[in-house]
């Protein structure tokens, strides 16, 4: 049976190297957040993009420059330290994955944490619907699309999707299940046949694990919060950083405060 962890527990493990893996299932209950981190000369910027684009950029929090402790969003919080890893780009190319970002840090950078789909998986398991990366115990597959984002200044680019199989009735009741939770990216954005959105093979996902898609089972897409990282390839900031794919920032958020009557 495995160890289940609180949010202060699993970052402790993250910052002292005992945990270096995704976080999909990792602490139930809890959301967990993409993160950005840019340059102040940027951040406004990105800012207005995520509030252009809700779906797939819901931001859950934001600092100020040079701050890295987000007590709104954790108790002992060091954004530098409790993320698994980290990925850096230069002028949009990325240079390197990383266990911390502490030797890279700097006063002008401010921090967003975006809202992920791992905090509504655990509604959909809580009423008896299967995620398949959850059963098959991999990453979450993740697909660049083509829909295209509302621009922001120097910010522009098409959404990435995470893709969850499911039967038609199954996934009905997740659209009716996700619809009460914007700030984790809402209800699907598509269901069915990948290449209306610009997916050309379902079985290779840009980001993250193929799984198992069995028969009579549609391909049910969400906005996700990956998105942002092909937004920073086309707008080619000089320095920032961002989570690797599904290694989330934890937080002691409950899930339920992010959901809407």
């Amino acid at each position: 049976m495995s160890v289940v962890f609180t949010p202060q527990q699993l970052r402790a493990r993250i910052r002292y190297g005992e945990y270096d893996g995704n976080t999909s299932g990792q602490c139930p209950g809890y959301v967990q957040g993409n993160v950005v981190i840019l340059p102040g000369d940027w951040a406004m910027e990105f800012l207005q993009f995520c509030q252009f684009n809700p779906r797939p950029c819901p931001l859950i929090g934001m600092s100020q420059p040079g701050e890295y402790c987000l007590p709104d969003l954790g108790d002992d919080l060091d954004i530098r330290t409790d993320i698994p890893r980290y990925r850096i780009f230069h002028h949009g190319e990325l240079a390197s994955e990383v266990r911390d970002i502490a030797n890279y840090w700097r006063d002008d950078l401010v921090t967003f944490v975006l809202g992920c789909s791992f905090s509504f998986e655990e509604a959909l398991l809580a009423d008896g619907l299967e995620i398949r990366n959850l059963s098959e115990g991999v990453n979450v597959p993740m697909y660049r699309t083509s829909i295209p984002c509302q621009s922001a200044g120097r910010f522009s680019g098409n959404m990435v999707v995470s893709m969850r199989p499911m039967l038609a009735a199954d996934a009905i009741r997740a659209i009716q299940i996700c619809s009460r939770f914007p700030s984790v990216h809402g209800a699907p954005v598509h269901l069915g046949d990948p290449s209306l959105i610009g997916v050309k093979d379902i079985a290779r996902p840009n980001f993250g694990d193929a799984v198992a898609i069995l028969p009579g089972e549609l391909p049910v897409f969400w906005a996700c919060g990956v998105t942002p990282q092909v937004a920073l390839e086309q707008a080619k900031p000089p320095f920032c950083i961002t989570h690797s794919p599904g290694c989330m920032l934890v937080t002691d958020l409950p899930n339920s405060k992010l959901a809407v009557i």
